[in-house]
């Protein structure tokens, strides 16, 4: 108690010394797990700007800051309509092999090649605002690199920047940052594996190691252009990422296999975890009415409410089969013959539910924000990655006996049974998760007091220059010690040649003076 006390007068005495913090988020839900830290920022008497477009999807404004807003070139409905149509694909999508997910990761690419850069000439060729922003005369600021947009304007305002992210499609945090990953035993983004590999798999992620400077060059080929042009010189997102003050990686261990992390990358995970509330007296009754079988969850996440309806006929059936009670948020059409024991819902309260003790499995798409909720209740789960990094995720649970994955695109009721079935009545499952948790929780300081402590670190010493390695300073053949090997390479290579003509010298020496001998 004595020890949380004294923690808690630290950042009272450490957040006395207010800052100044722009926040530009990425769209969706990577602004979900942006927002609790904003809002803690705020209340702690930061001043925090934030800066959203005018037309965007689950953005609701934080508590404790102030919001600016700048036109974009398209509609909420355009935006509606375009995360709609690429959904559905993926329901089609079959990325089962290896060579269909090499496939679809150059088609991601260049999928999000326009995505990731719409945002930006909104606000960097909006004068106005960019003014507005440099009279604010920020410390720091705090953007998603997913979206390069608060990238550049970093660069711009020529202020520290901080970047939070789960794991960026391409890879760009290991590229920027220069942080190892060998890919004898860290799997790369969007290939499924896990950290224990096999030849083939080892081969296939060599090669995606190879190709990814490539990869990231396509994605960012658009925001590099913006970029030159609103610095007026020749750069790119990956060189202007490298100055990073810091990376805040929203994973941690329990879940995120092992892997080299360099001192500017501070790792919090489950920092938007918060304790469950109470449920509604509906939502009670209806979970208590299970009685000793409980009850479970399902939701594919805040961009995805409706199934193709053969796919939902699939899901219906299967819940009909078990005893336990469903929460589904769900508002595609309903079959007549709907199962009693479902209840449908536009919105559900998922982490109070995940907390009640009545909870017997996560039906989940594998969002890093649903599985930290997860984890840290302790509940085991059924995955159904629809895209990104959920694939991954799924593959990370799973290794841990936590989990069971099933594919979107050929998942039937039988699968889906089979796999309800595993997790709630085998043990090992409940008895893994708990221990994952316990792990997850164990910890000297909670994630959001971390990140708060170092966004004011940044803000108050104006970077972090200090946890900067010299590998940015060095170009490719001295990073890898090329310049060192044929070094001492022409050393060896001299050393045998002077060797060897010593030896000859001495031969035909030796071969005279016998030749000598003989005559005489």
């Amino acid at each position: 108690m004595a020890a949380s006390v004294l923690v808690l007068c630290l950042f009272c005495l450490v957040s006395a010394e207010a800052g100044n913090l722009l926040v530009i988020p990425a769209l969706g839900s990577h602004w979900t797990g942006m927002r609790p830290l904003v809002e803690e920022l705020g209340r702690r008497g930061n001043q925090v700007v934030v800066v959203f477009p005018e037309e965007n999807v689950n953005m609701a404004p934080a508590k404790h800051t102030k919001t600016l807003t700048y036109p974009v070139p398209y509609t909420k409905a355009q935006i509606q309509e375009g995360t709609d149509a690429a959904i559905s694909k993926l329901f089609s999508a079959d990325v089962s092999s290896d060579v269909a997910r090499f496939q679809s990761f150059f088609i991601t690419m260049d999928m999000l090649k326009v995505i990731i850069s719409r945002n930006a000439e909104g606000l960097l060729l909006n004068k106005d605002l960019l003014k507005k922003l440099q009279d604010y005369n920020f410390d720091a600021i705090l953007t998603d690199p997913f979206e390069t947009v608060g990238v550049i304007a970093a660069e711009y305002l020529s202020i520290p920047a901080i970047y939070m992210q789960t794991s960026h499609p391409c890879g760009a945090d290991a590229l920027a940052s220069q942080c190892p990953a060998p890919p004898s035993y860290v799997p790369k983004g969007l290939t499924h594996f896990t950290n224990r590999m096999n030849l083939w798999q080892r081969s296939v992620n060599f090669v995606r190691t190879l190709v990814q400077p490539v990869a990231c060059s396509r994605m960012f080929a658009r925001a590099d252009e913006i970029a030159s042009q609103v610095l007026q010189k020749k750069t790119s997102v990956i060189e202007i990422m490298s100055r990073a003050a810091l990376w805040f990686m929203h994973f941690d261990f329990a879940f995120e296999f092992p892997r080299p992390v360099m001192p500017n990358m501070v790792i919090i995970g489950g920092v938007d975890n918060k304790k469950a509330e109470p449920l509604s007296q509906e939502l009670e009754e209806f979970v208590n009415g299970s009685g000793e079988h409980g009850f479970v969850v399902f939701t594919l996440g805040s961009m995805v409410s409706q199934l193709p309806e053969a796919k939902a006929r699939e899901f219906f059936e299967a819940f009909r089969q078990i005893p336990q009670r469903v929460l589904w948020r769900y508002t595609g059409p309903v079959p007549e013959n709907a199962p009693k024991n479902v209840k449908l819902m536009k919105w559900l309260p998922q982490n109070d539910l995940l907390g009640h003790p009545k909870v017997r499995a996560f039906v989940t798409h594998g969002g890093s924000h649903g599985i930290y909720e997860g984890i840290c209740n302790g509940v085991p789960m059924v995955m159904l990655p629809l895209f990104g990094d959920q694939g991954d995720n799924a593959q990370r649970l799973v290794s841990r006996g936590v989990a069971e994955s099933l594919t979107i695109y050929d998942v039937t009721s039988e699968k889906l049974l089979v796999a309800l079935k595993k997790v709630i009545n085998n043990k090992s499952y409940k008895e893994n998760m708990m221990k994952l948790s316990a792990v997850h929780r164990d910890r000297p300081i909670e994630p959001l007091d971390l990140a708060v402590f170092w966004t004011e670190f940044v803000m108050r010493h104006k970077g972090a220059e200090h946890l900067r390695p010299a590998a940015h300073d060095l170009n490719w053949i001295q990073y890898h010690s090329l310049d060192v090997i044929g070094f001492l390479l022409l050393i060896l290579l001299t050393v045998i040649f002077v060797t060897i003509k010593i030896c000859m010298f001495c031969f035909r020496k030796c071969f005279k003076k016998t030749q000598k001998k003989k005559k005489a």
